[in-house]
């Protein structure tokens, strides 16, 4: 390697490497908990994941016969309700990383009788579909797990048809407390090492937040509401199951059995007496 061009060009390729590798952590982390969660994210007290996936699909308006791309579908929180707002002439396609969370969703679909959707595993960025492919395209609680949460706004923008809707729900603040901060101190107590300290969503998790990623992205004209909201609980007990079912499993799955069982113990009896979480949500909405 010789003179200021050569080093320039490796210099790049370098932080090429070290952005792809980033990214394909990220990808890896972020389909590993998911699939670990499986087993509990449909449980009823994790409802949050339908209710809110529904409230972001009736936002759009959706009309009969409209494609519809819904990306980090999870089990089919918003892709369900999609396919039954489009009709039999519609179509939904439903990708998520973790391929557990896939087969719910089919399984789901099926039970259901919605023809109309196709669930498969698949990373949003790679997609490879052309610009414009799609009516409506969605993202529930997913943009946040990219480290480039603008390069991917950009990608999900692309397939948005000329009048069609980008739609991207994310956290608000506060999330799931009191049981989150219970929940870190807790691992804390056992193993600092994998103490968070910074949840991804709270890149976006206020209005203004949301709005100037999206006009990084291009899209200066988006619809933002944000929703003060809680999610009930009957029992502490019950604040474990959300946990078991939510990314915080990327985090349990990683602790022995014995030190898993002394943080659940912890966390609860940190936690207390408990009858609801913050479960604030933030839904935004642009018309291209």
């Amino acid at each position: 390697m010789s003179g200021p061009v050569s080093r320039r060009t490796w210099r790049r390729e370098n932080k090429r490497k070290h952005q792809m590798n980033k990214l394909e952590l990220a990808k890896a982390k972020t389909a590993a908990a998911y699939n670990a969660a499986a087993d509990y994210f449909d449980h009823p007290v994790s409802s949050f994941w339908h209710r809110f996936g529904r409230r972001t699909v009736d936002r759009l308006g959706l009309c009969a016969g409209e494609t519809v791309l819904d990306v980090c579908c999870g089990s089919g929180g918003s892709a369900l309700p999609a396919g039954e707002a489009v009709g039999p002439e519609g179509k939904v396609i439903a990708v998520d990383l973790a391929e557990r969370l896939v087969a719910l969703g089919e399984a789901k679909a099926h039970e259901k009788g919605l023809g109309n959707i196709r669930f498969e595993v698949g990373d949003m960025l790679a997609l490879g579909y052309p610009d414009a492919s799609f009516d409506v395209v969605v993202c529930v609680f997913g943009i946040f797990f990219v480290p480039d949460m603008v390069a991917a706004t950009k990608e999900l923008w692309r397939m948005v048809r000329p009048n069609g809707r980008l739609a991207i729900t994310t956290w608000g603040p506060d999330l799931f407390e009191p049981a989150n901060t219970a929940f870190w101190s807790a691992i804390g107590e056992e193993r600092p090492d994998l103490l968070n300290g910074f949840n991804p969503w709270e890149r976006i998790s206020t209005p203004s937040g949301l709005r100037e990623m999206l006009s990084e992205a291009g899209i200066v004209d988006a619809e933002i509401v944000e929703e003060a909201e809680s999610h009930p609980i009957n029992a502490p007990e019950d604040w474990w199951l959300v946990a078991m079912g939510s990314g915080y499993r990327g985090t349990l799955a990683q602790l022995d059995l014995p030190t898993l069982g002394r943080v659940r113990d912890r966390n609860l009896a940190l936690l207390g007496p408990c009858d609801a979480i913050a479960a604030n949500v933030i839904y935004s909405v642009a018309i291209k």
